[in-house]
């Protein structure tokens, strides 16, 4: 019985053995597949390697160093780092354990794939403060805190050590540097005595630096209590471009990462180069998302992101924060009304500093090279600054500053629309610019295109003495004789300085319809564009209330009134009544001594001389008057065998208003065979035919005969009307 039962004890520890001996087998094989997992992850490793290196490692001759930093390197600058390695590897290159080389090395492939920790940057700083880095190393870190300053996740907290960045001003290298992120975090809280007495000290031993200029006009912004110092009223962009180690890396990179939050690398502007190497990036012309500056749990602010009606922004306007990148406003009107109802002159500094970076960087760094993708987005690009200066009624300066740059190089058919548009908002500047910064190239463009482009010139420069004359409406509804520029400006222009302005605006259009007209052999297009800008001169004294009047030059003149087409005769007609209506009023106001200015005299005998050749012509019948500027030789009259030359011009003869002519002799004498457009003039017929012109819509003409000779249709009761267009 008991070898039975040793046999069942032998039986029964046979199976146990199997399993045990399994298990192992089991774990063997996870270990190997874990193994090989492992190499098949060599970055994973290469992380964990490179996470766990401490002071005191043997750089020189250390392959497994160098070989997982390659692997580190080579993803980094493909795909880009996660936030958490970000922070491990900025870590370990400030804190030199991998060695003063390696530390640059890592610094240059830090390439975040989505944003950058903040804490990550704090510790950066505070590795900074140690002192151990060399100079080279600590002006490569703050560099790249410049290069991916929109990605970081935060600024709170590195606002909270704005004490400790500020002191990094004394240090000459890394002055231009700081400056420039000091720039970035610098609110009104910041702005200090000691610091704004430390900068003008530090900017006495180097002189009016950019970047000292900059962060010093910004203090004045904010505080100009504190900064006495008389600044320039429009300063230069004093930071320059340091980000091109990074650049064409962080393009790869979201390229790839289309979700991750776009950096505006417009910041900071890749160093100069010749155009031709140059290829631009399609997400600069990105408008940036809003984003708040500060940590979104805060309860004392209110994001602007988070405003969804005019009500909620009404309700919070005193506690909303402005957003990280101010780029973003321009893509919310709830943003631009903010702007518009706070006028804050540090947020419209750093719109202005955003807004000309990204231009310059796209238009004058990296000209668009005609492809549609590049032109479609550079067009909704400069649609959105339009559709914002239209919204706030007033351009950017920075805008202003880069068209002039901008015109030089432009050959006038990339984006017209768009750059045209932008011109006519250029806000009023002294005559004595005018010439070399709008006029010259404006000029050599205007002369070497089509006859389209000519009409788009002269549209647009209406548009802007429209824009300037409704400026100067305002100013002197207001009761001032100092006109301000804009509203963002200090800068003030005197009245006779705005009418040298608009006098020297209104002789170059002149100049250009004169000689454009003749070069075009009197274009209909171009002649009902030059026509559309003297409506508005025309009726700048009653209209604007500017006490100026300007007459329009022979070289257009003369070609309306002999047009062809009804609708420049009757344009001209309107511009003329126009004039006299001003120039009565003018008369007037002089004789009761309540104008301070005087219109001349030479605009009298012009505007006299201009109504006696239209009336002439066109009423009396006697065109070609001795001593008159169309006065013509009669031996060369008679060599064009014209019956009854003189009253080629009347309202019966006139080429633009024959075919009315001959339809009424039709509808008077149906029965005649033989046309005879005298029978016009004879009895009631004449009347019956003025009456029949003026019912064909001819306003200006209309008002024109009227005011001048006391006969036309008594049907228009609106003798003020402007002309419209006949079809």
């Amino acid at each position: 019985m008991m070898s039975d039962l040793s046999n069942l004890a032998g039986l029964v520890s046979e199976p146990s053995g199997e399993i045990d001996l399994s298990a192992s087998n089991r774990s063997l094989r996870l270990a190997e597949k874990k193994k090989r997992k492992g190499e098949a992850d060599p970055f994973g490793l290469a992380v964990k390697y490179l996470s766990q290196v401490e002071a005191g490692t043997v750089v020189r001759g250390n392959d497994e160093l160098e070989r997982n930093m390659l692997v580190v390197e080579t993803v980094a600058l493909s795909k880009g780092l996660p936030p958490e390695l970000i922070t491990v590897l900025l870590d370990l290159a400030l804190s030199l354990n991998a060695g003063t080389a390696n530390c640059t090395r890592m610094l240059k492939f830090l390439v975040p794939a989505t944003v950058v920790p903040q804490e990550a940057v704090v510790k950066g700083v505070s590795w900074l403060c140690a002192g151990k880095m060399p100079m080279n190393a600590q002006v490569l870190f703050v560099r790249w805190v410049l290069t991916v300053f929109d990605l970081i996740d935060c600024k709170d907290n590195l606002r909270s050590i704005y004490g400790f960045i500020f002191s990094f001003v004394t240090e000459e290298n890394l002055c231009p540097f700081i400056c420039h992120l000091l720039y970035l975090l610098t609110m009104r809280e910041h702005v200090h005595p000691y610091r704004v007495r430390k900068l003008l000290d530090i900017q006495a031993k180097m002189g009016r630096q950019p970047f000292l200029t900059q962060l010093l006009a910004l203090y004045k912004v904010f505080r100009p209590d504190l900064v006495t110092l008389s600044l320039p009223s429009r300063v230069r962009t004093g930071f320059k471009n340091h980000s091109s180690t990074w650049k064409v890396a962080l393009s790869a990179v979201q390229r790839k990462n289309k979700g991750a939050v776009l950096v505006d690398q417009s910041l900071s502007l890749d160093v100069k180069e010749k155009p031709s190497t140059r290829k631009r990036k399609l997400h600069h012309l990105a408008i940036p998302p809003l984003s708040s500056a500060f940590d979104s749990n805060s309860n004392k602010v209110f994001c602007l992101q988070e405003l969804r009606s005019f009500k909620e922004l009404l309700e919070n306007i005193h506690n909303i924060e402005l957003p990280a990148q101010m780029g973003s406003l321009l893509g919310s009107s709830l943003a631009l009304h903010y702007l518009d109802c706070v006028q804050d002159e540090s947020a419209s500094l750093r719109l202005n500093f955003w807004l000309g970076h990204s231009l310059q960087e796209e238009f004058l760094l990296c000209p668009v090279d005609g492809s549609s993708d590049n032109t479609s987005e550079a067009r909704r690009f400069l649609s959105t600054i339009l559709f914002s200066q239209q919204f706030l009624q007033e351009g950017f300066s920075s805008t202003e500053s880069f068209l002039y740059k901008f015109l030089s190089v432009w050959d006038g058919s990339l984006l017209r629309p768009q750059i045209l548009d932008l011109l006519s908002d250029i806000p009023l500047m002294p005559s004595i610019y005018m010439h070399k910064l709008l006029f010259e190239p404006l000029k050599q463009l205007y002369f070497t295109s089509t006859v389209f482009f000519k009409c788009s010139v002269i549209e647009c420069l209406n548009s802007m003495l429209v824009k300037w004359l409704t400026w100067h409406s305002v100013s002197a509804l207001e009761g001032g004789l100092d006109i301000s520029l804009n509203s963002n400006s200090t800068m003030t222009m005197t009245l006779s300085g705005f009418m040298d302005s608009v006098m020297e605006l209104v002789r170059f259009v002149g100049l250009l319809a004169s000689e454009g007209l003749r070069l075009e052999n009197c274009h209909v297009l171009l002649l009902n564009q030059t026509l559309a800008f003297y409506e508005t001169v025309c009726d700048m004294f009653l209209k604007y209330s500017l006490p100026l009047i300007i007459m329009p030059p022979a070289g257009v003149f003369y070609p309306a009134l002999f047009a062809t087409d009804s609708v420049s005769v009757d344009r001209l007609g309107y511009i003329m009544y126009r004039y006299r209506k001003n120039l009565t009023l003018a008369k007037k106001q002089e004789q009761q001594r309540e104008q301070t200015f005087h219109i001349s005299r030479n605009t009298y005998k012009e505007f006299n001389r201009n109504l006696q050749a239209m009336v002439n012509s066109m009423w009396n019948s006697c065109w070609c008057i001795p001593g008159s500027d169309i006065e013509i030789d009669k031996d060369l009259i008679s060599l064009s065998k014209v019956a009854e030359p003189w009253c080629r011009f009347d309202l019966i003869h006139h080429p633009a208003l024959f075919s009315y002519a001959i339809e009424f002799h039709q509808r008077c004498w149906p029965e005649r065979k033989n046309v005879d457009l005298g029978f016009i003039k004879t009895g009631k017929y004449w009347n019956w035919y003025m009456e029949f012109l003026f019912n064909q819509g001819f306003d200006g003409l209309n008002n024109f005969i009227q005011t001048n000779t006391g006969h036309g249709s008594g049907l228009s009761s609106q003798d003020d009307r402007q002309p419209t267009s006949q079809t």
